[in-house]
C-alpha cells in the first residue's frame, strides 16, 4: 500500500499480508513473520525513511523503507481492532513518527473512513525479515 500525506498531517493506510487458513484460530491470529533484529531501536523514524507499513497483528507493524529496510514496531498494548481493520492513520506537524505519537483504527462503514481506537506506539527496531 501507498502513504499519502495531507498537508502538514500524515495518512497511512497500510495492508495486511494473507494470513494463513490452516485453521481458523490461526487467521484470528496472525503472527508477525520471524525478525532478526539488526540494530538499535529508534525512538522516531523521518516519514521519509518508509514508503509502506504491514500491520501484523493488533500490536505488531511492520514499516517498509527502501531496499531491505525494515522496522519493527511492537504496540506496549494491543490496539483493538487494528488488524481486522486494516488500516490506521496519524497526524504529525513534524517530519517524523515517533513512539510517543498515537496511531487510529481506520474503520471502513459503508465506504466512508470513521476513527476508531487510538493507540501508542512502541520504538522502530531494525530488523531483517525472514524469508
Amino acid at each position: 500500500m501507498k502513504l499519502h500525506q495531507l498537508g502538514c498531517a500524515a495518512l497511512a493506510a497500510v495492508g495486511l499480508t494473507a494470513c494463513s487458513q490452516s485453521a481458523p484460530e490461526t487467521a484470528t491470529k496472525p503472527v508477525a513473520p520471524a525478525a532478526e533484529i539488526v540494530g538499535e531501536p529508534v525512538n522516531c523514524l523521518q516519514l521519509t525513511s518508509f514508503r509502506s507499513s504491514e500491520i501484523r497483528d493488533d500490536r505488531t507493524i511492520d514499516f517498509i523503507g527502501t531496499g531491505d529496510k525494515v522496522w519493527r514496531n511492537t504496540l506496549p498494548n494491543k490496539c483493538p481492532g487494528l488488524r481486522s481493520a486494516d488500516s490506521f492513520s496519524y497526524e504529525t506537524s513534524l517530519s517524523r513518527l515517533c513512539s510517543t505519537d498515537i496511531i487510529y483504527v481506520l474503520n471502513n462503514y459503508g465506504g466512508s473512513l470513521q476513527r476508531g481506537a487510538g493507540c501508542g506506539l512502541g520504538q522502530f527496531v531494525p530488523v531483517k525479515l525472514a524469508k
